[in-house]
């Protein structure tokens, strides 16, 4: 976790990041050593490993190709992963100069993820946003809605973000019924993805229909409906916990 300047030797994997953004030359991200990609004398700090080789992280942003850590994401899940963490890590960095208490300049810690403040001893992490999604089953139908913000004609699971105060479980119902206007029974979780857009953990359900008319909410979906698992829209990509959501719930509609 020890940020050091760079003296051009350093080996690995670069994660450049700011602004959400992350430097994929030629779509891809960049390795090999500092000199190779012209950092040296830039601050850097190391945030894991990908292949037997530490991966860097570099807190600025380059003249071209930044792009969207999508991009990383069918390459590999634990890279992507790592990418998040990159992406996340420079964000908080960006948005703690100061201490929100004081107004003082802020110190990064040395020995974990997190900035300090010398003037009122006040301390920083980086903050991490739940938020559930459900795949939902109907005998040998699921669920589908397509978001507003999925202008593509992607058409996936529900999901929303935990409230104070809330359970998971608790979200889970509440999205559901404010997002489609039914109720659910026999919730069970299934599996978690980090999420870097910008800075969720994906919690990830499924569920049984139990009552109610479908009545999507305008504000949030542009559709919803029930899809027979053998007829369904395009969906997300493989590798998102969506797509594992939707691909267990088709599995269960095939046994019904």
């Amino acid at each position: 976790m020890i940020q050091q300047k760079l003296t051009g030797m350093e080996r690995g994997w670069w994660v450049i990041s700011l602004e959400n953004l992350v430097w994929l030359p030629q779509g891809e991200l960049p390795s090999g050593t500092a000199r190779q990609w012209s950092l040296q004398g830039h601050m850097a700090r190391p945030i894991g490993e990908w292949l037997g080789e530490t991966v860097w992280l570099v807190c600025q942003k380059m003249a071209s190709e930044m792009a969207s850590p999508r991009m990383v994401a069918s390459q590999s899940p634990k890279l992507f992963q790592l990418v998040g963490r990159g992406i996340q890590l420079a964000e908080f960095y960006r948005s703690h100069h100061h201490c929100g208490y004081c107004g003082h300049e802020m110190q990064h810690s040395q020995h974990e993820w997190a900035c300090l403040c010398n003037h009122c001893h006040e301390r920083y992490y980086p903050q991490i946003e739940p938020c559930v999604i459900v795949g939902i089953r109907r005998d040998d139908h699921i669920l589908l809605a397509q978001h507003q913000h999925h202008r593509n004609g992607i058409h996936t699971v529900l999901a929303g973000f935990v409230e104070v105060g809330e359970t998971l479980e608790e979200t889970v119902h509440r999205e559901v019924m404010e997002e489609s206007g039914i109720k659910i029974r026999n919730l069970r979780y299934v599996a978690s993805q980090p999420w870097p857009f910008p800075q969720s953990l994906m919690m990830g359900f499924l569920a049984d229909y139990d009552s109610g008319e479908i009545q999507h909410d305008p504000v949030e979906l542009i559709s919803a409906d029930w899809y027979h698992y053998d007829d369904l829209p395009l969906i997300p990509p493989s590798d998102t916990i969506a797509r594992r959501l939707i691909e267990e719930t088709v599995a269960l509609c095939r046994n019904t």
